[in-house]
């Protein structure tokens, strides 16, 4: 059935644009390009820094470091998906934006939900939701109130909460500006208002921390000022800081799970000492997890590794952004440094990472619950963890919804969205 699935998406589409002469010839153009890539070869090279670079990884200083035995584990798929849970609930939060829209009024906009999902389900959990819209202005007489002396906007009895907070000024990001707080906000502040919902383990949709902001403090001038003087990038960054110290205050379990590893920490670390052919973290771990026979990907069995100490990239700011930030923290810095393992499903050839505290991560007993719960949970949904899938539904807003949205937004300012020649064309959602 695979085979065949394969054969089916090699052959042209009953309906396309290209010749079918001009189709044949693509493939062919790549051959040369790609055909003396020998992925063997690259996993070989894989296991080759793993047994070399990885206990400890150095770069000026550990970088990244096993906090127990270095190893890679094996879990049978339907052992591991009919097993009991670790936790008698886990919790997953998430957030989505309709992305960033410009109005001919002169504003650039975003806006986001958050949600929490339950498994087992909590149907009155699930009603709850944290809006929020951030805009940018290019008219420099808009002033908005801060943050905290906005009320928040109320609906459906309470159960949904809003607010609509100004950007700060930049004059070239403007679109990643509005699009970062109005997600990270809209998730953090759900989180801490929720928070005693997820009593046993609350796992994010996504990195433990919001790392887009920390990736500010690297890039030009107007970027890396805002985590340092803008007082919204400040509240988002100390408030996952804060989710750490009530997960810590509460006996609550606190994580990320990241479905789509693009990191390049790590390999970026390898390349200075040695061949690096992996264009990112996730392709390295996967020629490391995945096992072949005759030539097959092996999928019986879901691989991961053990837990490591990250200080890679931007991970390592998590350690000295209360100094840095000048954050009043109540737990010692390395509290808050990040943790992780990584766990392969070859069944899609999907490689997710999952993420702790440094606080929880030291704790044996935690990691072996957290690992647990993981693998059930990942060998049971041929994916994210059922907690995640729920939160990830609930928070979505679709195309459709987006476009209504923007419509009704346009409207309730007397203005028009300003879209683009693809817009117009394609419809695409940009």
């Amino acid at each position: 059935m695979e085979k065949d699935g394969i054969e089916a998406r090699r052959r042209p589409p009953t309906s396309m644009t290209l010749d079918p002469v001009h189709f044949a010839g693509i493939p062919e153009l790549v051959r040369g390009v790609g055909g003396d890539v020998d992925e063997a070869e690259h996993r070989a090279d894989a296991e080759a820094v793993w047994e070399t670079y990885f206990d400890p990884l150095y770069d000026d200083g550990a970088v990244l470091e096993p906090i127990d035995e270095q190893a890679r584990y094996l879990a049978d798929l339907t052992e591991a998906g009919a097993s009991d849970p670790a936790f008698d609930s886990v919790h997953g939060l998430d957030s989505g934006t309709i992305n960033p829209r410009a109005f001919k009024n002169g504003l650039v906009l975003d806006v986001a939900q958050a949600a929490m999902g339950a498994d087992p389900g909590d149907t009155p959990l699930h009603r709850e939701r944290t809006v929020i819209a951030t805009v940018h202005a290019s008219d420099r007489t808009l002033d908005l109130p801060s943050f905290e002396e906005i009320a928040w906007t109320t609906q459906d009895d309470d159960h949904w909460r809003g607010k609509a907070i100004e950007a700060p000024r930049v004059e070239r990001n403007e679109r990643a500006v509005v699009h970062a707080l109005s997600l990270y906000l809209a998730e953090s502040e759900h989180a801490l208002e929720h928070f005693e919902s997820a009593s046993e383990f609350l796992l994010l949709d996504g990195p433990l921390y919001p790392k887009v902001l920390t990736n500010w403090l690297d890039r030009d001038e107007e970027l890396a000022a805002l985590p340092a003087e803008d007082g919204l990038t400040r509240r988002v960054i100390r408030n996952y800081l804060g989710l750490v110290e009530e997960a810590v205050a509460t006996d609550t379990v606190l994580g990320g799970f990241v479905k789509n590893v693009s990191a390049r920490g790590i390999v970026r670390a390898l390349d200075a000492k040695t061949h690096a052919p992996w264009l990112d973290d996730a392709e390295l771990f996967g020629q490391l997890l995945e096992r072949r026979a005759g030539g097959e990907r092996v999928t019986d069995d879901l691989a991961y590794t053990n837990w490591f100490l990250s200080r890679v990239g931007y991970d390592r700011e998590f350690s000295t952004l209360g100094e840095r930030l000048d954050l009043d923290l109540a737990l010692d810095p390395e509290s808050y440094e990040v943790a992780f393992c990584v766990c392969y499903d070859p069944r899609t050839d999907t490689v997710y990472k999952a993420e702790l505290p440094r606080v929880f991560a030291a704790d044996e007993a935690i990691r072996a619950r957290v690992t647990d719960q993981l693998v059930r949970d990942v060998a049971a949904a041929s994916g994210p963890p059922a907690a995640i899938g729920r939160a990830d539904e609930l928070a979505r807003i679709s195309v459709r919804e987006k476009r209504h949205l923007v419509d009704a937004m346009a409207e309730a300012m007397n203005t028009e969205p300003r879209e683009g020649y693809d817009v117009e064309r394609w419809g695409i959602d940009a």
